[in-house]
């Protein structure tokens, strides 16, 4: 297991510097931070002291080494729009943006698999069927869109809930949270949903799938014969063997969440990662916007692992397999 563990984190650090390369070559050439940063009034004298300090008037190539190497050291640079260091501006902004997915993907878990087990057992039930009818819509609409819909009925229309922002948050050292007071709960009510809805869907159709075909197996209808009690055969059996891809999907989207929340987050104006990173595009802040791919790329990393390490808790063929071959 710690062989496997070592070769994945190894073939990590190829695909770690692609990320890396690609978001500073596309970044590199787009718009102008130093006259962002100066203003409209500055001498050429200015300019170039700036460019210079920046580092800007190397070559692109010593740019990304440098880039690296003080990435490795933990050191991201310094955000040209707000000259602060990009470290400082993750730490302030992660736990916002880990509280709002972690709460999307736990909805989307614990609603779309129940869902998802229930359409799949009693399919012909009508209740079943609305499920699947009510799904498409979260399949089918855009995030934003739904977002700014739950905005206009449970903030504009109710008056239930707030439409933007955090509420009040709680400091516990480094990290803030907003799920130890009232308003901070009522806030990440809308957002969560908004993010979460369209995997909730997604699961409960995927595992409603995976329910179909695994009851129509042969072993299924063997457990059947021997009178097995049928929550047994559900639950213990056919549920058990559709996690394998179930499981593939709540991670690989787990992943997209925490990576494509920026249009959450910037619908509900939600302070966490992605809305710094929109804000960080419009002002051509390259230092925060490589550090937030290269981000994105550490967490499906580690989530890939994770994933490929819970396949040998679900699916015992694999541990069976990977200890005949290491015989």
């Amino acid at each position: 297991m710690l062989v496997f563990i070592l070769s994945r984190l190894l073939q990590a650090i190829p695909v770690l510097l692609a990320v890396g390369v690609i978001a500073f070559s596309m970044f590199r050439y787009v718009g102008d931070p130093v006259s962002g940063m100066l203003g409209q009034d500055y001498t050429d004298a200015q300019r170039t002291a700036l460019v210079h300090r920046l580092g800007l008037d190397q070559p692109a190539y010593v740019q990304f080494g440098h880039y690296v190497w003080a990435a490795l050291h933990g050191n991201f640079g310094y955000s040209y729009r707000i000259a602060e260091p990009v470290a400082t501006l993750f730490a302030t902004r992660l736990p916002a943006t880990l509280e709002l997915s972690i709460t999307a993907s736990v909805l989307s878990v614990v609603v779309g698999i129940p869902l998802g087990v229930y359409a799949g057992i009693w399919r012909r039930s009508w209740l079943s069927r609305a499920f699947m009818l009510t799904s498409l819509i979260g399949v089918s609409l855009p995030t934003f869109l739904i977002g700014i819909l739950l905005i206009l009925v449970f903030a504009v229309e109710l008056g239930w809930l707030p439409s933007f922002g955090r509420g009040h948050v709680i400091e516990l050292g480094w990290w803030s949270t907003g799920f130890l007071t009232w308003s901070g709960l009522r806030a990440l009510i809308l957002p969560s949903i908004t993010l979460g809805l369209f995997q909730l869907t997604l699961i409960m159709r995927l595992v409603r799938a995976e329910m179909l075909e695994v009851l129509r197996t042969d072993y299924i209808k063997f457990a059947r014969a021997r009178g097995l009690r049928s929550r047994t055969i559900h639950f213990g059996h056919a549920l058990k063997n559709t996690m394998v891809p179930v499981i593939t999907v709540i991670g690989l989207q787990l992943g997209g969440v925490i990576a494509y929340s920026l249009v959450t987050e910037t619908v509900f104006q939600w302070p966490g990662m992605g809305l710094l990173f929109i804000q960080s595009v419009a002002a051509a802040d390259i230092p925060v916007m490589s550090a937030y791919l290269m981000l994105v790329g550490v967490v499906f990393v580690v989530i890939n692992l994770v994933v490929d390490l819970l396949y040998y808790a679900v699916d015992p063929r694999l541990r069976i397999g990977r200890g005949g071959r290491g015989a």
